[in-house]
């Protein structure tokens, strides 16, 4: 009964609105589990007016505070403005979760439809005179009201929201942020689906099984069932999703295929067809800076970084600088020794220069001849099930969490498991729901982010619905989903952000727990990848999918010996795409800039080898222009510091779960939010500031 209720809201997801045109299930109260989303309620026709609802509603609570005869207190005022849009909040939450994991074209209408609505209706908030006046008038007094520290919290950060918003503009400048913020809003949203669609329409066939020459058995079963997926019975496919392209790519003999395919990925957005996206991120570049500049700011990026842990683009130069020069050292002696390689296969004039579609390739061959290792030996020890179940083994031996499955909680779509998750002693703490495997309609990458985030009424907790997505390696007709190591790295990342939602312990909604500085929200998530891979973590969970046998010691061995292989090109492909985002965003003048030779320029400027090609290039580059990173993709390199540094307090005391130290975790970064300063909060747990060392030694680039 379970599979059939969940096809049918999958079903009435993608086809719209039914004959029957039932109540809108967001405008009455959800009598599900814990009030997650009743998806087999909801229907594509019911977000546009649910939105348009909200931001009516919200707009009446915001007009009800700015009118107030009273005087302006922190309760009548901050409180009360952060108590308004539930309403809002709720629909933006499905929608982007499904808009991002399970999307159509009516999805993407509304998405365009009402993304300069949504710009419209939060300037019209931030730009309200009386409004302001109001909160401005609480924040002169922000000594004298005896406010706690997360109060005091709120009260500054509101302050700051409206001032970046543009609240002391005069009414000309106002105008004109308000059409800059639409036009950015509705570009990103195109830029998003454009990308999008470029990966799903390419896909390499192969109609020869030689072909197929190095193919592990399971990558070509999974090419197989792709190709009967898509039209092409009895031929194998390859896709641009990683799950596809990065087996390809590192085990493909047949090198004019890989550079097809690799090709295929790097060119995303930059093809001259109508889904090429050179002009909107130009177009991006160009109205962020205008942006800033009205908000009396040099650069996009000095516009945001001054709300970051980095707080100037000088600061984020000189850190990706002091990892660039020995990270880019190391990437040239591994290219030489993939050259040396290429030269001992190919003697005389069979040989060839080392490609970027060339990298994987080799680096796998070098692998698995300097340590005997490579994916295919590990993946039979990392079944999708046994990871995830691994991993919430790491969770209850850090804090004592346990994850239920709950086959009665409504989800989105057949591949998604939800789980209660609760305490030792069987208190709730938050749902989590999990979606793992690729499908067209689901854009790349992993996430995570909230159906409903965590706050409190009157001392209550609200318990967030949180979760996960990602794009893994899917099972096949007679294997389950075997993982690559760094998909199990990743899918421990994500699952770090959905601690910091789920243990969030915090008053107010907009601090509570992901709403924190760029360059601090990578710590919860980075920070798990530690344990991933420990042996004594690895022995809780790595066992074989058929024999049930725990993975041999003398692997472990393999995979120590071999983590600073490659780090050289893993950090200088991800470097790059930093500089490439700083680039873009502290332009002072957009005016000549046009998008591959800017690039060009970039990458020239930094001294990166031609074999290496940035992890992204501008025309597909999401975090930036179609997501929230934008002169802040190097956040993760910021947050390694801080997770190296974090997690060796952890080294240090010889125990990976000492309770004291997960609990200081806990109580001061994971259920902190953003009620406090990031680095007060660092510093509380570890009582110092980070260093780059630790950092540095971990990827063998000291």
């Amino acid at each position: 009964m379970r599979k059939i209720m969940m096809i049918a809201a999958f079903a009435g997801l993608l086809g719209g609105c039914s004959a029957s045109a039932p109540e809108n299930p967001f405008f009455t109260e959800w009598e599900t589990p814990f009030g997650v989303p009743p998806f087999d309620l909801i229907q594509v026709d019911h977000f546009e007016p649910a939105t348009l609802k909200g931001i009516e509603t919200q707009r009446a609570e915001i007009n009800t505070i700015a009118d107030s005869p009273e005087t302006p207190t922190f309760e009548n005022t901050i409180e009360t403005m952060d108590r308004s849009g539930t309403l809002l909040a709720q629909v933006r939450n499905v929608f982007g979760a499904l808009n991002g994991a399970l999307t159509n074209e009516e999805l993407q209408g509304i998405a365009k439809r009402t993304a300069p609505l949504l710009s419209k209706h939060r300037d019209e908030t931030l730009l309200n005179e009386k409004l302001f006046a109001r909160v401005n008038a609480v924040h002169e007094q922000r000594e004298n009201l005896g406010l706690d520290a997360e109060q005091m919290r709120l009260l500054t950060e509101t302050h700051k929201r409206f001032v970046r918003g543009g609240a002391n503009l005069d009414p000309s400048r106002k105008e004109q942020l308000k059409a800059l913020n639409e036009e950015l809003a509705l570009l990103s949203v195109q830029f998003g689906e454009n990308v999008l669609k470029e990966t799903n329409q390419f896909e390499l066939v192969i109609e020869e099984e030689t072909d197929l020459a190095g193919l592990p058995s399971g990558v070509i079963a999974g090419a197989a069932e792709d190709a009967a997926a898509r039209g092409h019975e009895g031929k194998w496919v390859f896709t641009l999703n990683k799950p596809s392209l990065i087996p390809f790519i590192t085990y493909s003999e047949r090198r004019e295929l890989r550079e097809k395919l690799f090709k295929g990925y790097i060119d995303r957005g930059d093809n001259g067809n109508e889904l090429d996206n050179k002009e909107a991120l130009t177009r991006m570049a160009t109205i962020r800076l205008e942006r800033a500049r009205l908000l009396g700011y040099d650069s996009h990026a000095h516009f945001i970084l001054a709300d970051n842990m980095a707080l100037e683009p000088q600061n984020v130069y000189e850190l990706l600088g002091e990892i660039w020069k020995p990270a880019l050292e190391r990437a040239k002696e591994e290219a030489a020794e993939f050259q040396a390689m290429i030269d001992a296969e190919n003697p005389g004039d069979k040989g060839f220069k080392l490609e970027a579609w060339d990298w994987w390739y080799y680096a796998e061959k070098v692998k698995k001849a300097r340590f005997d290792l490579d994916e295919e030996m590990t993946r039979p020890y990392f079944e999708v099930n046994a990871v995830r179940e691994g991993m919430f083994d790491v969770a209850e031996k850090l804090w004592g969490l346990k994850f239920i499955e709950r086959p009665d909680i409504p989800v989105y779509h057949e591949d998604v498991k939800a789980f209660e998750v609760t305490e030792a002693d069987g208190t709730h703490v938050a749902v989590l729901m999990v979606d793992y495997f690729p499908r067209p309609s689901k854009r790349g990458g992993a996430w995570m982010s909230s159906f409903r985030k965590e706050y409190k009424i009157g001392g209550d907790r609200i318990a967030p619905v949180v979760f996960n997505v990602g794009n893994f390696s899917k099972p096949t007709a007679d294997k389950p989903a075997l993982l690559s190591l760094d998909e199990v790295s990743t899918m421990f990342h994500e699952f770090g952000h959905g601690l910091h939602g789920m243990l969030s312990q915090c008053t107010y909604r907009s601090l509570s727990g992901t709403s924190v500085a760029r360059d601090f929200v990578e710590l919860p998530s980075q920070i798990m990848e530690n344990w991933a891979v420990e042996p004594e973590v690895l022995a809780m969970y790595a066992k074989h999918y058929e024999t049930g046998e725990p993975i041999p010691a003398e692997l472990v061995t393999k995979i120590q010996n071999a983590q600073h292989f490659n780090q050289g090109f893993a950090t200088t492909e991800y470097l790059a795409a930093c500089f490439l985002d700083m680039d873009w965003h502290t332009l002072t003048d957009t005016e000549n800039v046009r998008s591959n030779s800017f690039e060009k320029q970039s990458m020239e400027r930094i001294g990166l080898i031609k074999e290496i090609e940035s992890r992204y290039r501008s025309p597909y580059f999401r975090h930036i222009f179609a997501g929230g990173y934008s002169a802040g993709y190097y956040a993760y390199v910021w947050a390694e510091v801080l997770d190296a540094d974090a997690f060796q307090a952890f080294k240090e005391t010889g125990d990976l779960f000492d309770k004291k130290t997960a609990l200081s975790f806990r109580t001061n970064i994971l259920e902190r939010g953003g009620a406090a300063e990031p680095m007060e909060l660092y510093k509380e747990f570890r009582g110092k500031e980070p260093g780059i060392d630790a950092l540095l030694a971990r990827k063998g680039l000291k």
